[in-house]
């Protein structure tokens, strides 16, 4: 059974307001995981957008609010 995939439009907007705002709530969270965890892979573009925010995280350029 093929798994139902989140637009990749989805995970940009999610990048730009999350590199646009400075922080990342629990919903941005949860929507990166259900992501992850539903896909049996992801394209370059997702790959490359979940990695820029793991990276501004380790950086300390993001802040995590509730």
């Amino acid at each position: 059974m093929k798994q139902a995939r989140i637009p990749t439009t989805t995970v940009e907007q999610t990048v730009d307001k999350i590199t646009s705002s400075g922080r990342i709530t629990r919903l941005d969270q949860q929507q990166f995981m259900a992501t992850l965890l539903s896909l049996d892979t992801l394209n370059s573009t997702e790959q490359a957008l979940i990695n820029r925010v793991f990276d501004l995280l380790r950086a300390g350029r993001l802040r995590v609010v509730d």
